[in-house]
């Protein structure tokens, strides 16, 4: 859905120009979400990326895995986040997050509801929701117990076929009425991600920019720029 979609209608773009990032609120950080090949020599890079700058959590996201393939694919990978204090979420599968014990779950609109995550998962797993452009979306996974909401995607993206492309607006929107977290998603790189930041995203989601490159040398770019 678009924005004039939106129940809630269109947001007055002045409203980011307005916009000033409370200082209470944590400055914003990388979100990692892997490629959908995480097999050979992923690990090592993955942890190349991890130790060449700071991020706050991985996503674990493969397509067309059964659940038993998935989990072998992961455990290397769950072991290298928990070196580095980084919280590992898997995409999609609430199943597959609690057979592997992960920290959270990342929900698609068609993947299940955050409710049941919450019951599945337990009361410290991290739950986040794809929200799209829409508020009324993000509100709703709120009231369903959400932990963070995603907005996306803010740039063109080859890593997955989108049809919603939120402005920067609503990162403001948010980070202004609400505390919990919003995650900004879609073809973003160190080029492009400082108006997300300056609009009020908490976290960076990235993939292409991490994977598609030398790993650690964009993991210390992200770093410098979220410094």
């Amino acid at each position: 859905m678009d924005d004039i979609e939106d129940p809630l209608g269109p947001l007055d773009p002045s409203f980011a120009v307005q916009f000033q990032r409370d200082d209470r609120r944590p400055k914003c950080q990388l979100y990692l979400i892997s490629p959908l090949d995480v097999g050979g020599d992923f690990p090592d890079r993955l942890r190349r990326a991890l130790g060449a700058g700071p991020a706050a959590a991985f996503q674990f996201r493969v397509k067309d895995v059964d659940q038993h393939k998935a989990a072998m694919l992961a455990e290397p990978l769950q072991r290298i986040c928990a070196e580095h204090d980084v919280a590992f979420l898997v995409n999609d599968s609430i199943s597959l997050a609690k057979r592997l014990g992960a920290d959270g779950v990342h929900l698609g609109q068609d993947d299940g509801d955050p409710r049941e995550a919450r019951a599945v998962l337990g009361p410290a797993a991290q739950i986040g929701v794809t929200c799209h452009d829409s508020r009324h979306l993000a509100m709703e996974a709120g009231e369903a117990g959400a932990d963070y909401v995603a907005f996306g995607a803010f740039y063109p993206t080859t890593t997955k076929e989108v049809r919603h492309h939120p402005h920067p607006v609503i990162l403001s929107w948010w980070a202004t009425v609400f505390e919990m977290p919003c995650v900004a998603i879609g073809g973003i790189t160190p080029v492009n991600a400082p108006p997300l930041i300056e609009a009020g995203a908490d976290f960076l989601a990235v993939s292409g920019a991490v994977w598609g490159h030398d790993e650690e040398v964009a993991m210390r770019r992200f770093g410098q720029l979220l410094a």
